[in-house]
């Protein structure tokens, strides 16, 4: 007997749980290693994501070798290294479209600059769990993962009225609304219990609204990006789910939310 799609994203995301705690627990080069692996199977799905893919195959390795450099820039806290990296990542573009062109002059920069987008929608995004400590790193993912969850089962309950019918043809705005109040509160409890003491109960709740609305951005942004690429997942390695971008697409951009708001106002020592 077949398992139904249900079960199979509830037993996905049982096994996603896994290594994340794993990494957290042994901290280190555990989570380094889990990150930077992460951080490129993502990658390379990106660049799949555009065909031909052919055209992408020297952009995935240049991609993947960036993305262990990045990760290990930010280790070494010298913010040279990262600008360093970059550098290096578009000068190699740079040349890999030179060489196209001078083979054949109706080559496109599009690979290249997708090669570029790749670098700041992933690694360059996902690497401030490096600089997070436990529970930032567990405020973060549990913000993404319950926005989704609570999203997915308000719209399933009571969703009617679409929010983004253009972008997101199945999310409606009870989904919507329902996934905000969740993580908020969720934000809120999490907080109170492990946050700074003197962080006011109202700042949680405005975090909270915060990182749920990048999640659903995020999750707004892949959709669009699917949609322009006529595809419906990003990949099929998740049964149930798609693709690992498909998964991580919210936890892309409430990642980075955090750590611009937590930059002005601190919430965990």
């Amino acid at each position: 007997m077949e398992n139904s799609p249900h079960k199979q994203r509830i037993a996905t995301s049982a096994v996603l749980a896994i290594l994340p705690a794993l990494a957290l627990f042994f901290q280190g080069w555990v989570l380094f290693a889990v990150l930077a692996l992460f951080s490129v199977l993502t990658l390379w799905e990106f660049y799949s994501m555009f065909r031909p893919v052919q055209s992408m195959t020297a952009f995935k390795a240049l991609g993947a070798a960036c993305t262990f450099l990045l990760m290990w820039a930010y280790t070494t806290n010298d913010l040279r290294y990262p600008a360093i990296t970059m550098a290096l990542a578009f000068w190699a573009s740079a040349m890999i479209f030179l060489l196209r062109y001078n083979k054949d002059v109706a080559a496109s920069y599009r690979h290249a600059a997708i090669f570029l987008a790749g670098l700041f929608y992933i690694p360059l995004n996902l690497h401030f769990f490096l600089q997070y400590n436990r529970f930032e790193i567990l405020l973060v993912l549990g913000a993404a993962v319950v926005s989704d969850t609570a999203a997915f089962y308000a719209g399933t309950l009571f969703g009617k009225r679409k929010i983004w019918p253009r972008i997101s043809p199945k999310k409606s705005w009870a989904g919507s609304i329902g996934g905000l109040c969740a993580c908020t509160a969720a934000t809120l409890v999490w907080g109170l219990i492990f946050g700074l003491p003197d962080v006011a109960w109202w700042k949680w709740l405005l975090l909270g609204a915060a990182l749920n609305v990048a999640a659903q951005f995020g999750d707004f942004f892949e959709s669009a990006l699917k949609r322009s690429l006529d595809i419906k997942d990003s990949g099929v390695i998740l049964p149930g789910h798609g693709g690992l971008l498909d998964r991580v697409d919210s936890l892309l951009f409430v990642t980075p939310c955090y750590g611009l708001i937590s930059m002005f106002q601190p919430f965990f020592a």
